[in-house]
């Protein structure tokens, strides 16, 4: 087999994979760590759980969907920013998919009481559970770890307010800084930093600022539904910290609050995006479709899910 075909057979492997747990990872951003866990680590072996434990802290430190994040990073280790793509493409396709044709003829059904979404939730704590207990085994063996993480879950448990978690992980982050000393622990960890050239990593962190910034003028410069509508979400999609359940109020304003989308479409939406499988910030397929067609969702998609492969790639080399 020559190295192209290997290539491409990695790339095929990777989208599989990825869209068969778009199709069954329920149960929001923490089950998604559960099950990429259980898949790319545990059985499939193409990253260690040091490694892996890497990627998710990098992804929680980042704004946007940390699960997202996740699955990209590991499609970039495993196939360079193709690998990335592809694996985004997988994970995310069948949301997306699903709430662009819910929002198409508006299906106004309430999957929120169905009795086998219930089920698969339950499903989804038991795998919560089982990974929070396999990472808390292998990541909070001494008593300094566990003193660490178990600081982190009273700041979290008692302040409510969002930023409580970005708080915990730069607290975290400055313990482990003085109290822990580095050991050689999973070697396919370099794997995070040696996978992408560092000069790409820049330009996609200044990309990432530049459309933060230049978006905003380019509206009031130019009053172009679509130019608006991709503005909004791009800009929900990199200041939202605490995953999809924390963008929905950005979004409310975004359209609710001025009158492009009623705030019955909006609630019909928001349930039927909680009871599919995949990433909550879908919900911008919809949202995306109801104002200006499936063109509109994908481009929706599109936008709110950039800043998050910017960062990622902009981040890994570092």
């Amino acid at each position: 087999m020559t190295n192209n075909q290997k290539k491409l057979s990695a790339l095929i492997e990777i989208f599989l994979i990825s869209l068969r747990l778009g199709c069954t990872s329920f149960g929001g951003p923490i089950a998604h760590l559960g099950y990429f866990q259980e898949t790319y680590v545990r059985n499939k072996r193409w990253l260690g759980e040091q490694a892996y434990a890497n990627l998710v802290a990098l992804s929680q430190f980042l704004p946007g969907p940390a699960s997202s994040q996740v699955g990209i990073g590991i499609g970039i280790i495993r196939g360079g920013i193709l690998g990335g793509i592809i694996s985004f493409i997988g994970f995310t396709l069948p949301s997306v998919i699903i709430l662009i044709l819910f929002a198409l003829f508006l299906v106004h059904i309430d999957l929120a009481d169905a009795g086998w979404i219930q089920g698969l939730k339950l499903v989804a704590v038991a795998v919560v559970a089982h990974a929070i207990l396999g990472m808390s085994q292998k990541l909070a063996a001494s008593p300094i770890t566990k003193g660490i993480a178990l600081g982190a879950l009273v700041l979290t448990l008692l302040w409510s307010h969002q930023l409580a978690q970005l708080l915990a992980i730069l607290l975290a982050a400055v313990a482990g800084y003085f109290l822990l000393h580095p050991d050689q622990g999973d070697k396919k960890s370099a794997e995070l930093s040696l996978s992408i050239n560092k000069k790409i990593g820049a330009i996609c962190l200044s990309l990432f600022f530049i459309l933060l910034a230049g978006l905003p003028l380019l509206r009031l410069i130019a009053d172009v539904p679509f130019l608006v509508m991709a503005d909004s979400f791009y800009r929900s999609g990199s200041l939202v910290f605490g995953g999809g359940h924390v963008v929905l109020p950005l979004l409310e304003r975004e359209f609710v609050s001025t009158g492009l989308i009623s705030q019955q479409d909006f609630l019909a939406g928001y349930g039927a995006a909680q009871a599919v499988p995949g990433p909550l910030f879908t919900f911008a397929a919809y949202l995306g479709t109801v104002l200006y067609g499936w063109q509109g969702g994908l481009l929706a998609t599109l936008a709110i899910f950039l800043p998050a492969f910017l960062l990622i790639i902009g981040m890994l080399p570092l």
